[in-house]
């Protein structure tokens, strides 16, 4: 479970987010939506341990990141790409990423081959497409096989078959139990994949509930989303 209850953040006189609360379940994917500046990435940050709320809770079961005793048994995240070495080659990479968080060895073959770049894990970062990238950087959340996924732009770069794919494997993740948040600029893709939505903008929550509660009376996520953040009719 991820909690977020009466998060504040302010940077100077500045308001970044203003009290806001939700909750990723699991067994649920649950997107996480805003436009730019709306105050995600900070409450991303907040919850993984990258920066400090003023005030209010971001928790990981019942907990913050931080005292977390295994985190990337319990969360694996992607936030901005893969965060790897463009020299160093993908496996490098992810023999790196398990040798510091005690993971066995034999986990880097087994995710390079889940998120389908085997192939590609002796060529460098450097080389890959934005694509292979995106999956490099699952690869990377997956080493510890957590029960709690957190996900930025996860399909940015992807073909068309890496999408369904992404799509797939999300609706498998929450299915097993785990928990999904994951965040995307593609609404038509996340109405496909989410069973949640959140909405927030300029720092508020404007919706949280089940994709067909969001929705309610618009036709498509894409036009609630414009009309909740924009204050456009349609």
């Amino acid at each position: 479970m991820i909690t977020i209850e009466n998060l504040v953040k302010r940077r100077g006189s500045k308001e970044i987010l203003t009290g806001i609360s939700f909750q990723g379940r699991p067994g649920r994917v649950t997107g996480f939506l805003g436009p730019n500046g709306a105050g995600k990435s900070s409450t991303l940050r907040i919850l993984l341990g990258l920066d400090r709320a003023t005030s209010g809770t971001a928790l990981i079961g019942s907990v913050p990141f931080v005292w977390l005793p295994d985190p990337l048994r319990t969360v694996g995240a992607m936030l901005d790409g893969s965060g790897a070495h463009r020299a160093r080659t993908g496996q490098a990479h992810l023999r790196w990423v398990a040798r510091s968080a005690g993971l066995p060895r034999a986990r880097v073959d087994e995710v390079l081959e889940i998120v389908g770049l085997t192939n590609a894990a002796s060529k460098r970062v450097g080389s890959y497409s934005m694509g292979m990238g995106r999956r490099l950087g699952l690869a990377t959340a997956l080493l510890g096989d957590p029960e709690i996924l957190i996900l930025d732009e996860p399909v940015n770069g992807l073909d068309p078959d890496g999408i369904r794919w992404m799509r797939t494997f999300l609706r498998e993740r929450a299915a097993s139990g785990r928990t999904v948040l994951l965040s995307s600029h593609l609404m038509g893709e996340l109405a496909e994949t989410v069973d949640d939505v959140v909405i927030i903008n300029e720092g508020k929550v404007m919706a949280d509930g089940t994709l067909d509660e969001v929705t309610g009376s618009y036709r498509t996520l894409e036009d609630a989303f414009f009309a909740l953040t924009t204050g456009g009719s349609l």
